[in-house]
């Protein structure tokens, strides 16, 4: 555990996921030569199942502050999957790892146009590679984060704001 920081363990019996028991359990134990089945311990039940999108690990990590998430198919222990491992793929798939520029709009839930948000973008000679929405129930607004395809967005950014979009943030070279 110590190895790969992981402060989670699947436990696995028989190819099938016991649970999961975390560093503190083990740490907690008071003979460390006793074997686990015969330790009295509370095993999360938490798992994925192998044809779910990584999305669903993602969401099961984070909603149980877990290290590890294990994979299960029809009961069957497959493997893990690492927190590590999942933010890498968020990374990819929100394409961190693109050169680009990044806007973060702030509108009204009501005011979002995808089809409007490209044609400004558009009009530019620039392009959306990603696009994210996340709505702040406490504030009452949406944000739409883009990511766009070049690094000089100044221009794109003087037309969202010549259409009175408020630009929240941005991030790219100003020539």
């Amino acid at each position: 555990m110590t190895d790969y920081h992981l402060s989670h363990l699947p436990v696995i019996a028989e190819e099938k996921l016991v649970g999961i028991v975390n560093e503190d359990q083990l740490l907690n134990i008071d003979d460390d030569s006793q074997v686990l089945d015969k330790c009295v311990l509370h095993f999360s039940t938490v798992s994925v199942n192998a044809n779910m999108h990584f999305l669903e690990a993602v969401r099961v990590a984070t909603e149980n502050s877990l290290s590890i998430v294990p994979v299960v198919d029809a009961g069957l222990w497959v493997g893990a999957i690492t927190a590590a491992d999942l933010l890498r793929w968020m990374a990819k798939l929100y394409g961190s790892d693109e050169q680009g520029g990044l806007i973060v709009l702030e509108l009204e839930k009501k005011e979002f146009s995808f089809s409007q948000i490209a044609k400004l973008v558009e009009t530019n000679d620039t392009y959306i590679t990603h696009l994210n929405t996340y709505f702040d129930s406490n504030l009452g607004l949406l944000f739409v984060t883009l990511k766009l395809n070049k690094l000089e967005i100044s221009d794109v950014v003087a037309t969202f704001q010549r259409y009175e979009y408020h630009v929240k943030y941005y991030f790219g070279e100003e020539l």
